[in-house]
């Protein structure tokens, strides 16, 4: 169905699907009885029954402090009074069939393309029912939302901003809205505020609006970035649900923008784990070489196996470091991965960011206190030649190799 097919028509379709009584409509002077299916402001709308509805003013049915004693649902006994001579709607109470303010307010806000408010009255086929001032319109489901909405039912009850697209005279006059244009037009104002801050290095404020394999999206204010999923956390993380929620507001990173070409649109990538301290450094000032460790064997290679000592850091402990003295063919063969080991730290880079273990507490000793420590170093005397044989030397070979 298209945004432009007729109201009258989709109205035809549901009463079609509902039918009503087939006695003939009220006439004025007639004591009627229906239910109260829609608020507007200061008007109802009431089912009549026989594909007939009335509208009744709402001020006789309020208390001393001005609540309303009436509720959707409702059943209510009046009495005809009147009838719109444009709407054709019958007008219950102590109204008269003069022409209704409220279609004269819709077709002013239709001409000057200013928003007006309605109460959605039902989710019907293709869309929406809404009251506007007491006249029943219908938003296309594609112009609900500048997303698309799986259950239109959720907006039932809700009074929204709603700009008039389009507006037919008659009985039942052709009254089309939009609410997507009025978010967007919101999405406008608020692109421009947040594009006067918007650049590499800012941190700014947004919303999560959805969850990828890859990545989470996050609207910073009628602008959208995207967060890989590398930058979440300084963790390993499989997927953005594991660590955030739709409708989350979270504090980010600009790490770049990427201007729109002609083959695609602007690309904002942003980053939480560039706000967080990195959670390497302080295992390293917590665990310096000769101290032990406690963690779990996360994945086992050839070479070694790697320890969890904190999220996101992991050591190693080279295959010649787990049998403590004893020749091992591969790392199964004393840990599999989920064991829970005690290590002791042999080695710390820190410009690398890697720390050594070793399964043999007595290797505590020969620790090295730093990465400088085992660094090669250059000879004084002829020429500058390597120390070659030094613990040192040996390790840091053995570093680069892993």
């Amino acid at each position: 169905m298209s945004d432009t097919e007729r109201f009258a028509d989709l109205l035809q379709q549901f009463d079609q699907a509902n039918p009503q009584s087939v006695k003939g409509e009220p006439k004025v002077g007639d004591p009627v009885t229906g239910t109260l299916i829609a608020i507007d402001g200061e008007y109802g709308l009431v089912d009549l029954g026989a594909k007939s509805e009335g509208r009744i003013e709402l001020a006789a049915h309020r208390d001393a402090e001005g609540q309303l004693k009436l509720a959707i649902g409702d059943r209510i006994e009046s009495k005809v009074s009147g009838k719109d001579p444009e709407t054709g709607m019958l007008l219950l109470g102590a109204q008269h069939g003069q022409r209704s303010h409220g279609l004269d307010e819709v077709e002013r806000a239709y001409q000057l393309g200013q928003p007006v408010q309605g109460q959605v009255s039902g989710a019907i086929k293709g869309g929406l029912e809404v009251l506007v001032a007491g006249l029943r319109g219908f938003c296309p489901a594609s112009q609900v939302d500048v997303r698309f909405i799986e259950d239109l039912s959720e907006f039932v009850g809700q009074r929204l901003d709603f700009r008039v697209t389009k507006l037919e005279g008659g009985r039942r006059p052709n009254l089309v809205l939009s609410r997507r244009a009025v978010l967007e037009e919101a999405q406008r104002i608020q692109a421009e505020e947040t594009r006067a801050k918007l650049v590499e290095g800012a941190v700014l404020s947004g919303t999560v609006t959805s969850l990828k394999d890859y990545g989470a999206f996050v609207d910073l204010g009628g602008i959208e970035g995207m967060i890989h999923v590398s930058e979440l956390a300084y963790g390993h993380i499989k997927h953005p649900n594991e660590v955030l929620t739709q409708g989350q507001v979270v504090e980010v990173a600009v790490l770049r923008i990427e201007p729109a070409t002609e083959k695609r649109r602007e690309r904002i990538a942003l980053s939480i784990r560039a706000l967080a301290r990195d959670p390497w450094l302080e295992v390293a000032d917590r665990h310096p070489a000769g101290s032990r460790v406690s963690g779990k064997i996360s994945r086992l290679q050839p070479f070694g196996a790697f320890v969890a000592i904190a999220p996101g850091v992991d050591g190693l402990i080279h295959i010649s470091e787990l049998g403590a003295g004893r020749r091992i063919n591969d790392p199964s063969e004393v840990v599999k991965v989920g064991d829970t080991v005690e290590a002791t730290v042999i080695a710390v880079d820190r410009e690398r960011k890697r720390i050594k273990l070793s399964l043999d507490a007595e290797r505590a000793a020969e620790a090295v206190v730093d990465a400088s420590a085992y660094a090669p170093k250059a000879r004084k005397g002829q020429g500058e030649e390597k120390a070659i044989g030094s613990f040192g030397e040996l390790l840091k070979a053995q570093l680069q190799k892993d």
